[in-house]
């Protein structure tokens, strides 16, 4: 996949919470370059007030679109007819198609009809049709919870940190009460310097949710995945069996076009098929570059 993509985000409010709004265009931007970020809806509802802010700290265009009919989401025919519009600009590499509808099923297709690529985000509840539609679909549910449990983890540890800085710094006034506080003070800074360069330890709890994160999927189901992995590697595997990882994950992209590592916990390919236990691997230097390595799979023989 090109790195330079021009790309076109357009989001359905009426179908996405706003507290999504980062995560979107964090995974939009990894396809290139965001050229436009529209949202449609009708912005006279108070239902759409949460989005208010979140357009003006990502600078995202709304498009008004009034609800012509009671029941009826008249923002979905507006989004269309500007993908359109912007795919016969031929300005654009790739459509980023925010919503959990399944009214963007054809145009997804249609703009893949006409090479672009694009990629879908919405939450779990979308239907089959507009994931397969898709280039590549993210599951936006599943990905944010993830960054929060991340965010949680993090905070924890400076809080962590934090006590035990002001414990040390407690102890250390008692056991020496003389010292000026010009003096603490430096000593408290020494501390906190010492913390942050100490390396932080993996514990054994941290190993074994590692090791058995890919049992708490929310996203594609980890039995699909690795009978595709397995299938894959019967069909496109040398005579020994082995298969780089690169090509594999390339292949299995394009066979389930939701997969996704961070659905598992991981944020890389390679681990997360290690923690299958199911296949083997090695690592190999290419002779042009013997600093770099490249890593290899096959399937563990009975």
């Amino acid at each position: 996949m090109r790195k330079d993509m021009k790309v076109a985000v357009l989001i359905d409010a009426e179908n996405i919470s706003s507290k999504y709004a980062h995560t979107i265009l964090q995974e939009a931007s990894s396809l290139g370059n965001v050229i436009y970020k529209r949202i449609y809806g009708n912005w006279t509802s108070t239902q759409l007030g949460p989005w208010k802010k979140q357009l003006l700290d990502h600078a995202i265009q709304p498009i008004q679109q009034y609800s012509n009919t009671a029941g009826k989401n008249s923002s979905d025919s507006a989004l269309i007819i500007d993908a359109m519009d912007l795919l016969y600009q031929g300005k654009l590499d790739a459509f980023c198609i925010v919503s959990s509808d399944s009214d963007f099923t054809r145009l997804a297709s249609r703009l893949r009809e006409s090479e672009m690529y694009v990629l879908g985000i919405g939450e779990q509840k979308t239907p089959r049709s507009f994931i397969s539609a898709c280039n590549k679909f993210v599951y936006l549910d599943v990905v944010y919870a993830e960054q929060e449990r991340k965010d949680q983890k993090r905070k924890r540890k400076s809080d962590e940190n934090k006590d035990r800085e002001k414990a040390a710094s407690a102890a250390k006034e008692e056991t020496t009460p003389k010292t000026s506080t010009k003096q603490a003070s430096k000593d408290r800074v020494a501390e906190a310097k010492h913390a942050k360069a100490a390396p932080e330890k993996t514990t054994s709890a941290e190993v074994e949710e590692f090791d058995d994160k890919h049992a708490y999927s929310d996203g594609t189901d980890i039995v699909e995945v690795t009978d595709a992995l397995i299938n894959i590697l019967e069909e496109y595997s040398d005579d020994e069996g082995w298969m780089a990882a690169s090509n594999l994950a390339s292949l299995l992209s394009r066979r389930l076009n939701d997969f996704d590592t961070r659905n598992f916990g991981f944020k890389k390919f390679v681990p997360f098929v290690q923690s299958l236990k199911i296949f083997e691997d090695r690592s190999v230097a290419p002779s042009d570059d013997p600093n770099a390595r490249a890593i290899f799979f096959r399937l563990i023989e009975d």
